[in-house]
């Protein structure tokens, strides 16, 4: 039986099915193992974990922990209120018609990116003009429909992680700041500090960078320090305000204290420095690394807000997963009915009731015409289907892009 353990009941004997942590955050080679000593427990406690997962059938139990089924029922219901809590600010143009310009943006984000890291590289200094230009490109798409750019976060290859996590990153938090409320000039800051926040790592060396695998203790903490370099960069470069400064020097600290490189806790980490805490563990959970498989998004969504107990501020996490939905665009959801489709666009007061594009009949095992379905609408007028839950892609050999 799996079940959900405070790290401070474990115990050597005891087996770890799951440390509840994303992979690269723990100094551990295996995610599952066996305790065999008490300094094992010590380095999982050093890293700021504060429960993990044990297997029963492995090791030792804990007699009053809960099961993964409880947690998840929990989670499910947390879910479930968050998405029916505060309607989503009203869209103003259909994703079709908003895709074209969203391309363009995201397209133009990603070459800017690529060219002024390598730049940095070089030695030359941050342009800050550039970046702000295709910030305000992305920001007005988002205002304009956020799932159209949204949903091309999805679209990454295995390679160039660095260059795409700043543009994903800088996409998911535009839209976050935007959801919370924040106005225009703010959200620019906040996009420009995002897009530029791990210019740091053109500072660390590429055998440490581009190492295809779990990095050593001594090369993790050389990765770490880009959070510094990025800081350093940022500060030097002229016209770069203080909120982008804090997107990029405090996007590693935790809530709880357990983060890098300050070790800053609760509300001495800035709002803007809280917002990409949650916004960069979500797109890294999420993407695919030539070594690692990233997850589905409504998994890393409900992982962020057990996570939200101890390593993130609980509000904004509920605010962050409303800016996106509890399943995000491009997600294949499985329907009452054995349909299976892609969400293209989230209905603007419930978040369980998205636009689907239905395209597979999971009973029949065959593909279907093409058709569209809106949750929030009754029977026979486009709707009627509930969600029974989010499906792997790849076990239906479904691109849901092709989709959209």
């Amino acid at each position: 039986m799996i079940k959900n353990v405070s790290v401070a009941k474990l115990t050597p004997g005891m087996y770890i099915h799951d440390l509840n942590c994303a992979w690269m955050e723990h100094p551990f080679t295996l995610n599952q193992f066996k305790i065999s000593s008490s300094d094992q427990i010590k380095v999982i406690a050093d890293a700021g974990l504060h429960e993990v997962y044990i297997d029963t059938e492995k090791g030792s139990d804990v007699a009053d922990a809960q099961t993964v089924q409880e947690v998840k029922a929990e989670l499910d219901a947390k879910m479930v209120e968050i998405a029916t809590e505060i309607p989503e600010p009203e869209q103003h143009r259909a994703i079709a018609e908003e895709m074209v310009k969203a391309k363009r943006a995201y397209s133009e984000a990603n070459r800017i990116i690529t060219n002024m890291m390598q730049d940095i590289r070089l030695g030359k200094q941050v342009e800050t003009e550039q970046a702000a230009a295709v910030v305000e490109q992305m920001t007005n798409s988002i205002f304009r429909n956020k799932d159209a750019l949204l949903s091309l976060t999805r679209l990454r290859g295995k390679d160039d992680y660095t260059f795409q996590h700043s543009v994903s990153v800088c996409t998911l938090l535009v839209s976050f700041a935007r959801a919370l409320g924040l106005g225009r000039e703010t959200i620019q800051a906040i996009g420009v500090g995002a897009l530029l926040h791990d210019v740091g790592k053109m500072k660390v060396p590429d055998a440490v960078l581009n190492k295809p695998g779990k990095l050593t203790d001594d090369e993790f903490k050389i990765m770490k320090s880009h959070v510094v370099h990025s800081r350093i960069l940022l500060e030097d470069t002229p016209g770069m305000t203080q909120i982008g400064i804090d997107v990029a020097a405090q996007h590693h600290e935790r809530y709880d204290g357990s983060g890098y490189p300050l070790g800053l806790k609760g509300d001495g980490i800035s709002l803007y420095g809280q917002m990409a805490a949650i916004v960069d563990v979500y797109d890294a959970i999420t993407a695919d690394r030539c070594y690692h498989k990233g997850m589905e998004t409504p998994l890393a969504l409900r992982k962020l807000v057990e996570w939200s107990k101890f390593h993130f501020n609980e509000k904004l996490v509920h605010g962050f997963v409303r800016s996106v939905g509890i399943y995000p665009v491009g997600t294949l959801v499985k329907l009452e009915s054995e349909l299976l489709g892609i969400v293209f666009e989230q209905h603007e007061k419930n978040l369980l009731t998205p636009k689907i594009r239905l395209i597979y009949d999971s009973k029949r095992k065959n593909y279907i015409t093409p058709r569209d379905v809106d949750l929030a609408k009754p029977l026979g007028k486009g709707g009627a289907d509930r969600i029974l839950g989010y499906e792997d892609p790849k076990n239906w050999n479904i691109d849901p892009m092709k989709y959209l």
